[in-house]
């Protein structure tokens, strides 16, 4: 009984990472987490028909359930970043961790639509503080670069495992037994999560200085995405030409530039300089909004084409879903072994075309288009986009200094989350009309901004490649 504690004692600080090996338990819970995160991202898409109905939403509220999550999200993440490498990153993540698991009982519990966004907008918040502490927990626990490549690949392919679960699981659940249980859900879920991470998780000691965060600046920032996410939405309400929707979008810009000033000021920025300077990370950063922008966006899309312009109950939906997350577990994976031996940019710059293609196929959707001829699109979609997230989160921590490593995760989830929520909005907008030939035309378009930001996104991945990593150096 002795030899049994004595081996399965629960880690320390003090506790050295094993070299070259991944470490599984506390890959497993920060995992778990993490797949919550994002498994939220799209478990609410196929139930959005369903809580329009329950609440009495109407187009721009259900944007907004689905959008004011990425949204906090995004706005929070390089505050949080920072936050991890002054408190300590476990703590951090335990903190978020436990606000996101509160903000889903919310959320099942909402009375109204109103209520229900305020929930979600607290899920972002819990989210936003729990992923930057997770990335920078396993590159700590990982310093030798094989095993941190497999252990950020397994972490980026979950993204994709738990995108492409979520419209599946969501449409069982929904069907089975209502859209409050997609919430109810991380529950359970949470709770292990939470006690996998304190058994599991070396505590990590914080930064000796502890620099006043930069409050004013990171206010600002989400101010900006607020503003333009906000302008997105209600275009397709108001119309482009609104007073409330020009504002808007005329802020956005003039608060990122703001943004940008302050954080050059500050003695402790949420957002180094040092991260933008040279091409790589800046590149990861584009990648990153380009690549959610077009599958979250088009994939809020497709489940209000299946639900409201097929007929198709959320069951049907999921099912119908299913082949784009067919193979995921096979290409997310893949991806972070490929990238640990030849490098990130082929794997990137592979899925992102191949998901571009994919993308396009949507473009020649109609109201009456066999399901037989979107199989194809659905399974090229799912492979390019899981091929592809290992590899730009490997990218864009490999480009990053070892001391700002959880600033440097802060600002690649909030240009992931910023995407999907700009996504989300502009998609959600330009297929807003209720008339079935416009939602097309808008569909159409969409499918072609979603394939086009793809294509750019594998340019500045092959451009960032060996040769980009060599000008950095000198």
């Amino acid at each position: 009984m002795r030899t049994y504690r004595s081996t399965h004692r629960p880690p320390r600080s003090s506790d050295p990472p094993v070299a070259g090996a991944v470490r599984k338990g506390p890959l497993l819970a920060i995992c778990l987490g993490y797949f919550l995160v994002i498994l939220d991202v799209t478990v609410v898409n196929v139930a959005v028909p369903r809580i329009g109905a329950g609440l009495g939403a109407g187009q721009a509220a259900l944007q907004w359930i689905v959008d004011g999550y990425t949204l906090v999200f995004a706005g929070l993440l390089l505050l949080c970043g920072g936050l991890g490498d002054r408190l300590g990153h476990r703590r951090v993540f335990l903190a978020g961790l436990g606000l996101f698991t509160v903000a889903s009982a919310a959320c099942a519990l909402a009375p109204g639509a109103g209520f229900l966004v305020g929930a979600r907008l607290a899920q972002g918040a819990g989210a936003a503080t729990m992923v930057p502490a997770s990335l920078a927990l396993l590159g700590a626990l990982h310093p030798e670069p094989g095993a941190r490549a497999r252990a950020f690949g397994v972490w980026g392919g979950i993204a994709g495992v738990a995108a492409a679960a979520g419209p599946v699981l969501g449409g069982v659940l929904v069907w089975g037994v209502g859209w409050r249980t997609v919430f109810l859900v991380n529950i359970p879920l949470g709770a292990l999560a939470i006690w996998l991470t304190a058994r599991h998780v070396p505590a990590t000691r914080p930064r000796g200085e502890r620099p006043p965060l930069d409050l004013v600046a990171q206010l600002t920032g989400v101010g900006a995405v607020a503003a333009l996410t906000a302008g997105l939405n209600e275009a397709g309400g108001r119309g482009w030409t609104d007073p409330l929707v020009l504002g808007a979008l005329a802020a956005a810009p003039l608060a990122g530039a703001l943004f940008l000033w302050l954080e050059r000021r500050a003695v402790a920025p949420a957002l180094p300089p040092r991260l933008l300077t040279g091409f790589r990370f800046p590149a990861a950063l584009a990648v990153g909004v380009l690549l959610n922008l077009g599958f979250y966006g088009l994939l809020f899309l497709t489940t209000l084409y299946f639900q409201r312009h097929r007929g198709w109950d959320p069951l049907a939906t999921g099912l119908a879903l299913l082949p784009m997350g067919a193979l995921v577990a096979a290409a997310s994976p893949l991806s972070g072994r490929v990238a640990a031996r030849v490098g990130t940019h082929i794997p990137a710059v592979a899925g992102l075309l191949t998901g571009a293609v994919g993308l396009l196929g949507w473009a020649a959707v109609g109201p009456h288009t066999p399901y037989a001829l979107l199989v194809v699109p659905l399974l090229l979609t799912g492979f390019g986009t899981s091929f592809t997230m290992p590899s730009a989160t490997i990218a864009a921590m490999e480009a990053a200094p070892h001391e700002v490593r959880g600033a440097a995760s802060g600002a690649f989830n909030a240009a992931r989350q910023l995407g999907s929520a700009i996504g989300v909005a502009l998609f959600g907008t330009l297929a807003a009309a209720s008339a079935s030939s416009a939602f097309y035309a808008g569909m159409r378009l969409s499918a072609v901004i979603a394939a086009g930001c793809f294509v750019c996104g594998a340019i500045l991945a092959a451009l960032s490649g060996p040769a980009a990593r060599t000008r950095d150096a000198s």
